[in-house]
């Protein structure tokens, strides 16, 4: 089995937020789902984290409205990173799209991970967010540069993935 142990000595990690349904809040009066802050340091927190991570965010975007402009400027702030690991969080509708955009930039001697939540973060302990960002933050420790997405516990190959509408998991295409 290929465990794809990274070499880099880089420690430190990089979350870039884009938004998605990890960072939705919920308006109780309209029902209605909207975005206000990202939730990432309040769920380092409370995961009692001992990384060193910075949180940037980028976006606060529904991925369904993710644009090629924004896909362009998630990669370049990859490319420009200082760090070598990297996690996006993302929208699940069109993660895979923009997994494989940031694959096709070819972005060298990066880890980058993107996971997300089919249910918010701020709906309590029904959320998968919580479990997602801590497998990416474990993946992007052990895994060799690429592009991978991390859901439901498990990692993916870029090209290699897809969410399942039926279900609500990601899979592998093959």
């Amino acid at each position: 089995m290929d465990y794809r142990l990274s070499t880099m000595q880089n420690d430190k990690i990089v979350c870039f937020v884009t938004g998605g349904t990890f960072d939705k809040e919920y308006n109780m009066i309209t029902g209605e789902l909207y975005f206000q802050d990202t939730h990432l340091d309040e769920m380092f927190e409370r995961g009692r984290s001992m990384l060193d991570i910075t949180v940037r965010t980028l976006m606060m975007v529904d991925s369904l409205e993710i644009t090629e402009d924004d896909r362009n400027l998630i990669a370049y702030n990859c490319e420009r990173s200082q760090f070598d690991k990297i996690i996006i969080t993302h929208g699940t509708d069109t993660m895979a799209e923009t997994a494989k955009y940031l694959a096709d930039r070819e972005i060298k001697g990066k880890t980058i991970i993107l996971t997300g939540a089919m249910i918010p973060y701020k709906f309590g302990t029904s959320s998968d967010g919580f479990f997602n960002l801590g497998s990416a933050l474990a993946f992007a420790q052990a895994l060799r540069p690429g592009v991978y997405v991390a859901m439901n516990g498990k990692y993916y190959d870029w090209n290699n993935v897809r969410k399942n509408k039926k279900t609500g998991y990601f899979e592998e295409i093959d």
